[in-house]
């Protein structure tokens, strides 16, 4: 018998697990608060390759971050999303967003780096502020979950990831999701199926990656009762939903990862084209951000004569 808990039917078993997560709802800190935020409805997320981009994520009025792997390799590393970045570097750079902002931030820990790290992966993002993250059940080194020839891990090795993630965190309230990217690899039934194994292991939440049709996103969350999370990435295998859309199918979490990094590499491209040519910065001064603009999200006021923030 399923138990309703918004517009998602829910088993007993977890319904239980996460009423006990919810008794004290005056908690304020991210964790607990991204999940009181899933459990009163679904939360658009956009992605941040970095801490000043997030800054304009929460000024912009959006409730949660999501901290994109690609973008953290695009945009710091200059390498493609293939799992080059190490577990210190990403919990370096994740922690430098969850700290500039004051909501809550999951983030892409790959594949957890490693079976016997995926604890201390855990232990680490808590400490750096973060609030979730997603572990998933491709084989390492990972690929992009919209490409083709990604492989992944037998069922019982995920299973140990996620027993390891639930293990290592000392935040109950932490965020595990686990994103199986088996749709592509042994069909969507095989997707269900590992999912609902994911859920036994402990798994707080599932992210299926690359669901190829919007029947697909619906019969899935049909299957699977735990929140769920939709990646819209652009030009990749899953058709482009709108926000409503996804949680009008039941989904809690909407991440649109790399929207805003495309937007601007694409900008900064017309940009250094046009300098090229002109030699002269000045035609672009009007759609660039001020030094007065920049000095306001970054919270630093020149003329005072302490400044608290940090310089890196």
């Amino acid at each position: 018998m399923a138990i309703r808990l918004g517009s998602i039917g829910v088993n007993r078993p977890y319904l239980i697990r996460m009423s006990e997560i919810y008794l004290d709802m005056t908690k304020q800190t991210k964790p607990a608060r991204l999940r009181e935020l899933i459990v009163k409805g679904a939360v658009l997320m956009p992605g941040v390759p970095n801490a000043s981009v997030a800054r304009q994520v929460e000024r912009a009025g959006f409730d949660a971050i999501y901290i994109s792997g690609a973008g953290m390799a695009n945009s710091t590393a200059g390498v493609p999303d293939i799992g080059l970045l190490t577990m210190p570097e990403v919990v370096r750079l994740a922690g430098y967003v969850a700290k500039a902002v004051n909501i809550p931030a999951i983030v892409d820990a790959d594949t957890g780096f490693g079976d016997e790290n995926v604890s201390q992966t855990i232990r680490e993002l808590e400490k750096a502020g973060l609030a979730g993250c997603h572990i998933e059940d491709q084989e390492f080194p990972k690929r992009c979950g919209h490409l083709a020839g990604k492989t992944v891990v037998g069922v019982v090795e995920m299973v140990g990831r996620i027993e390891a993630a639930v293990a290592g965190r000392r935040d109950k309230d932490f965020l595990i999701i686990a994103r199986t990217d088996s749709r592509a690899i042994e069909d969507f039934k095989g997707a269900v199926k590992r999912a609902q194994k994911y859920v036994e292991a402990g798994a707080d939440a599932i992210f299926p990656e690359a669901l190829q049709s919007t029947a697909e996103f619906r019969d899935f969350a049909k299957e699977v009762k735990v929140p769920l999370l939709a990646n819209m990435t652009e030009f990749g295998k899953s058709p482009l939903l709108s926000f409503q859309e996804l949680s009008d199918l039941g989904y809690r979490m909407v991440i649109f990862p790399q929207s805003a990094f495309r937007v601007a590499m694409k900008t900064t491209e017309e940009f250094f084209s046009g300098l090229k040519k002109a030699g002269t910065p000045k035609d672009w001064i009007d759609k660039m951000q001020t030094r007065q603009e920049l000095y306001d999200l970054l919270e630093y006021d020149p003329a005072a004569e302490e400044w608290n923030g940090s310089h890196e």
